[in-house]
């Protein structure tokens, strides 16, 4: 008697289907069109191969291209396995390794044969034609599974040496799978190990759906004493019309480049004698003040106190904290020092004294903020104390993951730490929510609110955790923020290791997202800090402390405005709010009156009394990105008015000076202090 299997569908009914089957068949008996559209199979949870047959009675969604992020994973795995199928087919004697999916795309790390040169990118349109030309022969992907001695035997008889050094590594009684390009064993065929899953065949690929973007060095198993390989990076997606429109972003994204910007507008600049710190210029600087200003008021106005705490503190409160053992490879320690006199050049140089303390730079400032809590006895009637800090610290980042603005060694935090009681936490979160929520607004971003879930390494009890958790959801709910209009979402596993934590992710002008502001609900460091306060009976207890922040960094969240408005500041934050142009020489002198009446009503205002054309000061001025331009001339002069071009405007409007004034009054007053 045949065995049947039952697979239930997620519209509630079952079908019995004889042992063997795969979802494919199903596809092609519920009809043509989903046969077609299907392109892998979610069983009982886990992606799988369409045509893998079922283990069982199974569970059954099928995954088409209405499925985006599932079906994007699946192409960019199998735009990489082309990709590396293409370079072997093109130059024989390449060596593969493994290539990725990423968050837009796809690499594939590989060796060229000793008989030329490193690929390059002149390699990539050869690459490209033949990655098509595999895809539109819709060679079918088969899986099978292979023994770990039949792996490493066909490795080594081919040369492969990387692919044969990590197949001797892997556990003798796992599972082994290996893909087919091309029906196995067959003329053509091509062979890779790779766990899978994969589309049915290259031709369920988009030929005009990808685009080779890019090479870089990369060493075998990410050691620097392994092996040089070549990364092939490219962009992969559904179809044309999403790779265009990527390639627009990517674009976009080109010119609106903080550190392009960053140049063009005079604001900062980064260097190797301090890598990984920024060396601000007076107009970014600018900026930068006018943020603190902002957030000063933002913070006073809900009941922050501000506090300043030291750079460097001894390792055993880093220790004590559980940072030291969390984070020490990024942080900058050092023993105390005592200068030594040589005898050769009379120099003083460090030397280590016998009695050094070491100490680190702080990496964050909550540490600091429990130990200014803990002086003197605190009561319960005190409660919620904030404490906030523009505090300055330093993490050791890799080399490679410096960025600009967005990625740095040392950076300042709108930081702030708020110690409460149980009762109290869902309050201070929930007016937490409101005050990011007009930040964020004052700015112009919409954002998403997140929770980021229990890490599987962490300190506390899972009593403590299921209360931190469900604390910030009730605060989410309370802010009204729990919802898909402001896409909720929790993320199990993303929390810290000492708290789960409410994230803010903000949408930029052309779609990115940029994770910004956080609030975490914290019971571990009060307790292995030991700070307490006196409650209602008599006795010692322990806060729950709320780390928080809204911008995270000052660098960071400049980058991003820089980015999001392109340069094009609100005129609040614009370090040069207008700059007073003349046409000729003879209206100098109205135009310093001008001048003196807008420094007068506080407008940041430069002039520009050169011998030059006016469109030459007009093109000068706006790739500066300054908002207005107040241009005068002898008409200008006599009649009492100017000029205003405006950024971004073709047309120039010419209205009274002080109705000029009058705007830019009005435009240069912080959104927080308009009525």
């Amino acid at each position: 008697m045949t065995q049947l299997l039952k697979i239930s569908l997620p519209d509630g009914s079952v079908r019995e289907v004889e042992a063997g089957s795969t979802p494919a068949d199903i596809a092609a008996a519920i009809g043509p069109g989903l046969a077609k559209a299907a392109l892998a199979a979610r069983v009982d949870g886990e992606v799988r191969d369409l045509n893998r047959p079922f283990d069982g009675d199974a569970e059954l969604a099928l995954i088409t291209s209405r499925d985006e992020e599932d079906a994007l994973e699946l192409a960019r795995h199998d735009y990489a396995h082309v990709l590396a199928e293409a370079v072997q087919a093109l130059w024989p004697g390449t060596q593969i390794t493994f290539g990725p999916a990423t968050d837009d795309g796809f690499y594939y790390d590989v060796m060229a044969p000793a008989s030329r040169e490193p690929f390059g990118m002149d390699d990539l349109p050869a690459i490209e034609d033949k990655m098509r030309e595999i895809i539109k022969a819709d060679k079918p992907l088969v899986r099978e599974v292979w023994s770990r001695t039949q792996l490493i035997e066909k490795w080594q008889a081919e040369g492969e040496a990387f692919k044969a050094e990590w197949a001797q590594e892997l556990p003798e009684d796992e599972e082994l799978t290996v893909y087919w390009s091309g029906e196995p064993g067959s003329e053509g065929a091509w062979l890779d190990m790779c766990r899978g899953p994969h589309l049915a065949s290259t031709g369920k690929l988009d030929p005009d759906a990808f685009k080779l973007m890019r090479v870089a060095g990369a060493y075998w198993r990410g050691d620097q004493k392994n092996a040089q390989l070549t990364r092939i990076y490219g962009t992969g997606w559904l179809n044309k019309k999403q790779l265009k429109a990527h390639l627009h972003r990517l674009e976009e994204a080109a010119l609106r480049d903080h550190r392009k910007l960053g140049r063009e507008m005079d604001l900062f600049h980064l260097q190797e004698e301090a890598h990984g710190s920024v060396f601000w210029h007076p107009k970014g600087y600018r900026i930068w003040r006018e943020l603190e200003a902002y957030m000063r008021r933002k913070m006073d106005g809900a009941g922050y106190r501000e506090i300043k705490t030291p750079q460097l503190m001894d390792v055993r409160q880093w220790t004590q904290s559980g940072h030291w053992g969390k984070y020490a490879e990024n942080m900058f320690a050092v023993p105390d020092m005592v200068p030594e006199v040589t005898e050769e050049d009379g120099a003083a140089s460090p030397k280590v004294a016998d009695d050094a303390d070491w100490m680190a730079i702080k990496p964050m400032n909550c540490p600091a903020h429990v130990l200014v809590f803990k002086q003197g006895i605190t009561s319960y009637k005190e409660l919620p104390i904030r404490l906030g800090e523009m505090g300055c610290c330093h993490r050791n980042e890799p080399h490679g993951a410096l960025h600009g603005l967005m990625r740095v060694r040392q950076f300042t935090q709108d930081d702030a730490h708020i110690f409460c009681t149980e009762e109290q936490v869902v309050e201070e979160v929930r007016a937490f929510c409101k005050l990011a929520d007009s930040v964020y607004k004052d700015f112009g971003f919409d954002y998403h609110v997140k929770l980021a879930l229990r890490p599987e390494q962490r300190f506390g009890s899972d009593a403590d955790w299921d209360k931190a958790e469900q604390e910030l959801r009730d605060a989410v709910a309370e802010a009204g923020m729990a919802n898909d209009d402001y896409g909720w979402e929790e993320l199990p596993g993303e929390g810290a290791f000492y708290a789960p934590k409410l994230e803010w992710h903000l949408t930029d002008a052309i779609g990115r997202t940029w994770q910004v502001g956080t609030i975490q609900g914290d019971r571990v460091l009060p307790e292995r800090l030991d700070a307490s306060y006196i409650g209602e009976d008599g006795g010692r207890h322990r806060p729950v402390m709320l780390h928080r922040a809204i911008f995270g960094s000052y660098e960071r969240f400049i980058g991003i405005l820089i980015e999001h408005f392109a340069g094009r500041l609100p005129v609040w934050l614009a370090p040069v709010q207008t700059v007073v142009a003349t046409i000729v020489s003879d209206a100098d002198p109205y135009a310093k009156e001008a001048i003196a009446k807008l420094e007068a009503a506080g407008i940041r205002v430069e002039s520009d009394f050169r011998n030059e054309k006016i469109n030459y000061k007009v093109r000068e001025h706006s790739l500066a990105k300054v908002p207005h331009l107040l241009v005068i001339g002898m008409r200008e002069a006599e009649e009492g008015t100017v000029a205003v071009r405006t950024l971004g405007e073709k047309q120039q409007r010419v209205m009274p000076l002080d109705e000029a004034i009058a705007m830019l009054t009005a435009e240069a007053t912080p959104p927080d202090l308009r009525g």
